[in-house]
């Protein structure tokens, strides 16, 4: 069970004990990989928890880019939360349908735009459901609510500051793909790019911070992971994955050990991947 944090992770009883708390704004992001299959939005529109709104990661995204699903400019941002009826002074909690997948790229987002007051539901929607506690099919009625964003370019991280940081070895950069993926010996699931990773950096799969149950493990396991995989903790930290959504697992994991110096390399390997100029290591 999660050690409740409101700015981090909570847990279904937490959840359940706070549901009609005035100030309290549910997201479902549920986000899934075209190979599983699944629609986010129509499983939203079937059930979800009672007041959830649906965060669509590829529509609130800079949709000016060509990389998927990059982060949405602040202005877009503030007027699709106001139009959910997010703003100051809610408590946000973000889930989705695989447990611990998709929510922590969208509580990475707020986070980003300067918004603390944002967990991710432990276990997600499969514990919710497999608790038995409420569900509804009903989209909930939404009030406009004032926002106020403070962008902060410290979690975030582009090409250019990536290259760098592994030229440099400055970071530790950690990735969040397949061991097969890592190591350049399983194909891309976009085409077009290049197989592989970062030079200097490490390989851990974003399922090995989850337990079976698919809830995010225990402080004290999330740091045996991290040394497992080699990780100098002692660094400033970028995460990496495919598209920027399973990175953001690494994110969270990092702020429930403490690890407060991390960014996320938004444009991952479907940036990386796709430019010759750019060193890739194998193995």
């Amino acid at each position: 069970m999660a050690s409740d944090d409101p700015r981090t992770l909570v847990s279904t009883d937490w959840l359940e004990a706070h549901l009609k708390d005035p100030d309290l704004r549910i997201i479902d992001a549920s986000w899934y990989l075209p190979a599983m299959n699944r629609d986010g939005k129509a499983e939203y529109d079937a059930s979800h928890i009672p007041g959830a709104r649906f965060f669509d990661i590829d529509g609130i995204s800079d949709t000016r880019s060509p990389l998927p699903h990059m982060a949405p400019p602040a202005e877009k941002f503030i007027s699709r939360m106001r139009a959910m009826g997010i703003g100051d002074g809610h408590q946000v909690v973000v889930y989705d349908g695989m447990g611990i997948f998709s929510a922590p790229r969208v509580w990475w987002t707020f986070k980003l735009m300067g918004k603390t007051d944002v967990a991710v539901l432990d276990g997600g929607f499969p514990k919710w459901q497999a608790e038995g506690r409420p569900v509804e099919d009903m989209p909930p009625l939404m009030r406009d609510r004032h926002i106020t964003v403070s962008r902060q370019a410290g979690l975030v991280k582009d090409v250019t500051q990536v290259a760098q940081a592994s030229k440099l070895g400055s970071h530790s950069i950690i990735d969040a793909r397949s061991p097969g993926r890592f190591a350049g010996s399983e194909p891309e699931p976009r085409p077009g790019l290049r197989a592989g990773h970062i030079p200097g950096s490490q390989n851990l799969p974003w399922q090995n911070l989850l337990t079976a149950g698919n809830t995010l493990k225990s402080p004290d396991a999330l740091r045996s992971a991290f040394d497992a995989a080699g990780v100098d903790l002692s660094r400033p930290v970028i995460t990496t994955c495919g598209s920027g959504v399973s990175a953001a697992i690494l994110s969270l994991a990092l702020e429930r050990i403490g690890q407060r110096n991390h960014a996320l390399y938004d444009g991952s390997w479907a940036e990386w991947g796709m430019y010759d100029d750019l060193p890739v290591e194998k193995g």
